[in-house]
């Protein structure tokens, strides 16, 4: 039976424990034996109610990981005594655990990474997968080294949507893939606020960048998993509100902060296949929202959110033609059990690369990639010139992370 132990008890964490009472409620073999935090109560918050600890109220819109109702790790298992710890090197040599999935804030990744990693455990970290590019390779060589699995936590790999469209795109329901386009601008954290109520995330030394790297890699590993790999992009990239806030229900400002890092970015790209592509993101934003469902133009029709629309007129729902026309085996390998928790997948995914010696679809390269991406949309703006992501990946261009891995010595 795999033993966990789970690093980083914040805002994120309730969306992984009840992932994890997805798998354990199917009876997957796992347990978790430790949570470790900054400050030990902390990780008893999500130990169980007899620690006195009370919940956090969680953060963001409805459907947003965030807002994921507080969880217990005693609500849904009760034979496996949780211990709990204020230090991760602790409980590496302490606890009796196989692997360790890391949910701290991004600054801190690639350290307890190398140290898991060093004391012979498998990791899965959170995205981004890093702070820097440089960081991330050091994470993925590290692995190799050792021989243990390094994944990336990118839900959104993991979403039914996501999945089915997919299967849709590999059918060739719409032909050759050709072009992506979508974006939005505005929404929950729009047009000043302190996003996730976490203000490090618009400080370069904590968080990188802005919307280009916390929102980039969900949206560059999306695309680059239904359309292929991103070759190059060209991009803008701003800040549009220079100050942002934390307010209470009355709208007194209760926190502010300066922001150093994008809230804003415009970005075209050019895959391997000769396909384009064009994406907005802006938490930014006065006045009314603007949202473009992503759709993905191939020789034969599109895809529009969740609706397949060909040439000859005909419009299928994604989610109706893969359960009527996926095979058996498809829907198990994508959906296992029957499970369509993002968390609970990615979570279970890692259980099986490490049972099975080999790495996640969600790789630690993956997630490498993915950052690379992400930072060749602030390189290309910086220098007002088309970025190849391989650049950025090898560290042949890395002006903009210069500064954040001199700092951590990186």
């Amino acid at each position: 039976m795999p033993k966990v132990g789970l690093v980083g008890c914040g805002r994120i964490m309730p969306a992984h424990l009840h992932g994890y009472k997805a798998l354990i409620e199917n009876n997957v073999d796992v347990r978790i034996k430790a949570l470790c935090a900054r400050k030990l109560r902390d990780a008893k918050r999500f130990r169980s109610p007899s620690d006195g600890v009370p919940p956090r109220k969680p953060v963001g819109p409805p459907g947003d990981p965030l807002a994921k109702p507080h969880l217990y790790v005693s609500d849904f298992q009760s034979d496996t005594d949780v211990e709990v710890y204020d230090d991760y090197r602790e409980m590496l040599k302490k606890a009796d655990i196989d692997a360790v999935e890391v949910y701290t804030s991004v600054f801190s990744h690639h350290e307890i990474t190398l140290a898991c990693l060093e004391a012979g455990k498998h990791v899965l970290v959170e995205k981004p997968l890093a702070l820097t590019v440089k960081a991330a390779r050091r994470m993925v060589e590290a692995a190799d080294e050792q021989g243990k699995v390094l994944g990336v936590a990118e839900n959104t790999r993991y979403f039914p949507n996501t999945r089915m469209t997919k299967w849709v795109i590999d059918q060739g329901y719409i032909g050759k893939v050709q072009a992506v386009f979508g974006g939005a601008i505005g929404g929950y954290w729009s047009p000043d606020r302190i996003v996730a109520e976490t203000a490090w995330r618009h400080k370069k030394l904590f968080a990188g960048g802005g919307a280009t790297i916390d929102m980039g890699v969900h949206l560059f590993h999306t695309l680059r998993y239904l359309c292929g790999e991103v070759e190059e992009v060209r991009s803008m990239v701003k800040i549009l509100e220079k100050n942002r806030f934390t307010r209470d229900e009355a709208g007194r400002v209760i926190e502010k902060t300066e922001s150093e890092v994008d809230d804003t970015f415009l970005a075209l790209m050019k895959f391997r296949t000769n396909a384009v592509g064009q994406w907005f993101f802006s938490w930014g934003g006065h006045g009314e929202p603007l949202s473009v469902p992503r759709t993905i133009y191939g020789t034969k029709g599109c895809i529009k959110a969740g609706l397949v629309v060909l040439d000859d007129g005909a419009k299928f729902k994604v989610e109706e033609l893969f359960e009527e026309k996926a095979p058996r085996r498809v829907k198990e390998r994508f959906f296992p059990y029957g499970i369509r928790d993002a968390m609970a997948l990615e979570t279970l995914e890692f259980l099986r690369a490490i049972r099975e010696g080999r790495e996640m679809e969600t790789s630690g390269r993956e997630g490498l990639r993915d950052l690379a991406a992400s930072y060749a949309l602030i390189e290309s703006s910086l220098a007002d010139a088309a970025v190849k992501v391989d650049d950025v990946e090898s560290g042949r261009i890395s002006s903009y992370e210069e500064e954040i891995n001199k700092h951590y010595g990186i």
